[in-house]
């Protein structure tokens, strides 16, 4: 097993429930979006070039994308880059409506993931590892490409994976209660 399918099986564990999915097509993407507008702000020019806290994590979470598999990589890349110049230009605003607003996406987009994890029955996968707040963006893109009809070898690898490690994790709630 791949890093890439282990650290997806490990994501879909928490995420079987399609309308749990559902929530994360609208919740991951507003919470990244949210993320990019708040760091936007943050930065240093250098020999004219803005260099933003924004550009930096995007930055490294396309290098870390781009470890785990060049495709999906390659695709978050271009997701950021054309994501970054809208939430530059909300970073720009006066402060009180950047901050409303970017703040405001933000606690919307927890609204869904929380809505989809009442579906789910389960907590979100973050909360047992940290990793998956990284994963959340990629496991939407992954979900996005099998429901286009791409990669299904490795959405089988996925699910089969993803639905032992929920079995092992029912049985364990079910021991301690």
């Amino acid at each position: 097993m791949t890093k890439l399918e282990q650290l997806l099986s490990q994501y879909a564990a928490y995420h079987l429930d399609q309308k749990n999915i559902f929530t994360h097509f609208i919740g991951i993407p507003l919470i990244v979006f949210s993320i990019i507008c708040l760091t936007a702000r943050a930065g240093v020019s250098i020999s004219g070039v803005e260099l933003t806290l924004a550009l930096v994590l995007l930055l490294a979470s396309c290098i870390y994308y781009l470890s785990l598999d060049r495709i999906f990589g390659l695709i978050m890349l271009v997701i950021y880059a054309i994501a970054y110049p809208f939430a530059y230009e909300i970073a720009q605003l006066d402060t009180t409506f950047w901050l409303s607003l970017s703040i405001g996406i933000f606690v919307v987009g927890w609204v869904f993931q929380f809505v989809g994890h009442f579906y789910e029955k389960k907590k979100p996968a973050f909360m047992d590892d940290v990793i998956g707040l990284a994963i959340g963006p990629l496991f939407v893109l992954a979900e996005m490409v099998f429901m286009l009809g791409f990669r299904k070898d490795l959405e089988q690898r996925m699910l089969e994976a993803a639905r032992k490690q929920r079995a092992a994790m029912d049985a364990k709630t079910a021991h301690v209660t």
